[in-house]
């Protein structure tokens, strides 16, 4: 009878066919997702191999001995073979069964055990198993290895992700929120807190924290793992198998929890100072160990920058929240007239609304005042405010201007510019002076507000739009839409609401108020006392018919406010307030010859200055430039009537 033909014992391999088995016991690493699959590789490999009624092995957990893997009869192992092998730290055997120790470490301790088919062969399957015992082992530090590589490609690829989401934080609060939920899923815990380090209270302060009162846990820097942290500015992991000592349990008392494990590790800024702390609590199985702990300490890393980039974030938000309160208490709309009250009133309760506005008003009415009140009285008022003037864009550049155009659009865009649309994105867009936008550009904007979608001039890619427009014009837009130089639709899709705004020779009552408010404004910009006004000249700021409106009363106070060196604003001082048309007629005449017209002004101007300096002839000539003969002999050249 050949060799092959030869009956064999149980339990007995011939070294040609003992390799086979240890290199299919290699080949195994690369298969599964566990440690666990690759043992029940092992056993089921070992069993065929070595025809073992049984093989299997056990894994020892407090105290107690389990089968993790098993292949063969689900029989009963004698009981203290596992632990004597671990004990003797060798091959062990009990009747039919031997047993040689596989792993022993601080997290695992496990036995690999098999049962012969008499116990005869007990001996030469232990050999067997003694012999095959380096392979697995190996094998196990393999597949240890290849499924910590996976971990940690995946735990870079989730804290990525996770950095990434924390770095779009804009709010503290939230993001310690984000910032405990990943840490938790990541490392498989059950709770987490991130403490921050209050050094002049010498408090640590925790969030998130459940069961507490607004989420936020407050406890000594001098208590517990997490001061011991922050103080050392060293790692710590505890199992309160171990050390309970050093479990606050007054925590856990005032939080109805109960901590079996954690791990802190410290937060440090990018200066290298401690901060305050990562706390994970209860992993799912087992305890923490080295590798959580270097995990932790990466998060806790991406944690910090992400905490600092988000206080940065903070500290703009709240000076941008300053620089737009500030805006918008300059922006206000002076006035008690029926009028205005009227349109404050209106104002405000468009303002938080979408609805399109149009503003009608003449030049200087403050048309873009209104524009700015709508949109600081609004939601969208931490958001851009974009006022251009469509009388001031050539037609052929219309479109550009406002919807954007692409680098090589045309001959001059080198480069890609957005339009005032976009720059306006989330707020309000004042397109001012709005009947002189041309036809195409009125199509154009038709499109866009009606669809909410703009195209960059030499683009493909539509963009949303959500900037709320207030159109502004000092024309009768519906006399235009009559002309056919308006469009109708547009006409209508603007006309939403109407806000007029009276020129100010309709509400003299409002003179004086702006007046003061103008002076003072500008006086307060010169570092000068406020002068007053005289009731002579009240009188004649009230009789003005104002044809720039409110920007000629401004200007004329600024003028006042750096010019007028006297405390007190007298009739005389307001002279030149007479607007372009009135000072033509005072010097123009019609029919006059040059020579005469001349003599004309002379007269004028001479009269002016007397009356502005009361009759003085001292202070009228000095004014004048000249010696008092010399003015009065100039008034004798031109017949006027001399003073004394």
């Amino acid at each position: 009878m050949s060799r092959h033909q030869a009956p064999r014992d149980a339990g007995f391999i011939e070294r040609p066919e003992l390799a086979a088995v240890a290199a299919g016991l290699l080949i195994d690493t690369c298969e599964g997702d566990s440690r666990s699959d690759y043992l029940d590789r092992v056993v089921a490999r070992l069993c065929r191999a070595c025809r073992a009624e049984a093989v299997v092995v056990l894994r020892a957990s407090a105290g107690e001995w389990s089968a993790v893997a098993w292949a063969g009869d689900q029989v009963r192992v004698p009981g203290g073979l596992a632990s004597e092998a671990m004990d003797r730290e060798s091959l062990v055997g009990a009747g039919a069964w031997v047993a040689v120790p596989v792993h022993a470490s601080d997290r695992l301790v496990e036995v690999l055990a098999a049962e012969a088919a008499e116990p005869q062969a007990a001996a030469r399957l232990g050999g067997v198993l003694q012999s095959l015992l380096d392979v697995v082992r190996r094998g196990l530090r393999m597949v240890e290895t290849r499924l910590a590589g996976q971990r940690r490609l995946s735990q870079l690829e989730a804290m990525l992700e996770i950095a990434n989401q924390w770095n779009r934080a804009r709010e503290v609060g939230p993001l310690l929120e984000q910032m405990a939920e990943a840490a938790t899923r990541l490392l498989g815990a059950d709770r987490a807190s991130i403490f921050l380090w209050d050094r002049r209270t010498r408090t640590l302060v925790g969030r998130p924290a459940l069961g507490v009162e607004r989420g936020e846990l407050r406890v000594p820097d001098d208590r517990g793992v997490v001061g011991q942290v922050v103080r050392s500015g060293q790692p710590l992991r505890v199992d309160s198998m171990t050390e309970p000592e050093r479990i606050n349990r007054q925590v856990d008392q005032a939080l109805g929890y109960q901590t079996r494990t954690i791990l802190c590790v410290p937060l440090r800024s990018r200066s290298g100072e401690v901060i305050g702390a990562f706390e994970l609590l209860n992993k799912g199985e087992g305890t923490f160990d080295s590798d959580d702990e270097d995990v932790l300490a990466e998060l806790a890393g991406h944690a910090v920058i992400a905490l600092e980039n988000a206080q940065d974030r903070q500290q703009l938000m709240s000076a941008n929240r300053q620089i737009t309160d500030q805006a918008a208490g300059r922006i206000v709309m002076i006035g008690e007239s029926p009028a205005i009250q009227a349109l404050r009133s209106i104002v405000q309760r468009v303002a938080d609304t979408d609805l399109a506005v149009l503003i009608l008003g003449e030049n200087g009415t403050g048309k873009e005042v209104v524009a700015q009140r709508i949109h600081y009285l609004s939601r969208r008022r931490d958001k851009p405010f974009i006022a251009v003037n469509c009388a001031a864009i050539p037609d052929t550049l219309a479109e550009s201007e406002l919807f954007g155009h692409e680098k090589g659009a045309f001959t001059d865009a080198q480069e890609m510019r957005p339009g005032k649309f976009e720059l306006a994105a989330d707020g309000t867009l004042l397109l001012d002076e709005i009947g002189d936008l041309s036809p195409g550009g009125q199509a154009k904007l038709l499109r866009v507000l009606e669809e909410k979608v703009l195209v960059r001039v030499g683009g493909a890619v539509p963009i949303a739009t959500d900037a709320r427009v207030v159109a502004a014009t000092n024309q009768s837009l519906a006399r235009m839409v009559g002309e056919k130089r308006f469009r109708e639709d547009l006409y209508f899709r603007l006309n939403v609401v109407t806000l007029e705004i009276p020129p100010l020779r309709e509400r003299p009552a409002d003179i004086m108020l702006l007046a003061r408010h103008f002076l003072g404004e500008f006086c307060r910009r010169a570092h000068r006392p406020m002068p007053e006004f005289s009731p002579a000249a009240i009188q004649r700021l009230e009789a003005h018919r104002w044809p720039g409106n409110v920007r000629e009363l401004r200007n004329l106070m600024e003028r006042l406010a750096y010019l007028s060196p006297a405390d007190r604003i007298e009739a005389e001082d307001l002279a030149f307030i007479l607007s372009p048309k009135q000072e033509r007629a005072l010097i123009t005449e019609p029919g006059l010859t040059l020579a005469s017209a001349t003599s004309s002004f002379q007269r004028k101007y001479i009269e002016q200055a007397v009356e502005r300096s009361g009759g003085n002839m001292s202070r009228a000539a000095e004014s004048l430039g000249l010696h008092r003969s010399n003015l009065y002999r100039k008034m004798r050249q031109l017949d006027m009537p001399s003073p004394d």
